[in-house]
């Protein structure tokens, strides 16, 4: 990935670093937050049905890229029929750049993933995962701006990425039901606030034509 040419990603997902700022019309940050405490009503993620995906951009929304990450582990505490608590382990050696989102002569998606995979990014070689943990559940506010058609939830947690720790707060569309929880999500996050500044400096036209927001779409299943 080139200065001039490529972008950044994340997912995430996941920041403004100044306390109660925001990243996006339906995404808030704040500084790290005290974990929910699981209960004894444990589901298990299905991480083969459960998918992270992650889209970024130029500046002004042009050549956009996008793909996937995978879950490693994760689960969520039930307290009768809410969700509580909750923890997820991302792979971040796992990411995935779509090759249908590089289409320009001579660009590869692959030459993309290996960049991203590095140390101008995520390092992934010493950062092998990343972590999310829930610190609240909450009723959505009446008007809230909700960008998961039927959202019913604000879901809250602490996102670890490269040692840092912020804590995030979306709208999400959660579902309990006897032996399954689904939770979908989609947010946009500030990657700078991380440290991965790579192509974010304002000094250098050709770094600053890199978006620092990053796009999150979660669906997450897990079973008792």
């Amino acid at each position: 990935m080139k200065k001039n040419g490529l972008l950044a990603l994340v997912a995430a997902s996941f920041i403004l670093a100044s306390c109660g700022g925001k990243s996006s019309d339906n995404t808030t940050t704040a500084v790290e937050q005290e974990v929910a405490e699981t209960t004894e009503n444990v589901f298990t993620v299905d991480t083969t049905a459960t998918v992270v995906k992650w889209k970024a951009f130029h500046k002004g929304g042009f050549a956009p890229r996008w793909g996937t990450l995978s879950v490693q582990t994760g689960e969520i505490s039930v307290s009768g029929d809410v969700v509580n608590a909750g923890s997820f382990v991302i792979d971040m050696q796992s990411l995935k750049v779509d090759p249908a989102s590089v289409t320009e002569e001579g660009k590869k998606s692959t030459d993309l993933e290996a960049h991203l995979k590095n140390a101008d990014f995520f390092d992934v070689e010493n950062q092998k995962t990343a972590e999310f943990k829930i610190t609240k559940v909450e009723d959505l506010a009446e008007g809230t701006d909700k960008a998961v058609e039927g959202a019913n939830k604000t879901l809250s947690g602490n996102l670890t990425l490269l040692g840092n720790t912020l804590n995030v707060s979306f709208p999400a569309k959660i579902d309990v039901a006897d032996n399954t929880v689904t939770i979908l999500g989609d947010f946009t996050v500030n990657r700078a606030e991380w440290g991965i500044k790579f192509g974010t400096s304002e000094a250098d036209p050709a770094e600053w034509m890199i978006s620092k927001d990053i796009e999150i779409s979660v669906d997450v299943k897990a079973t008792k």
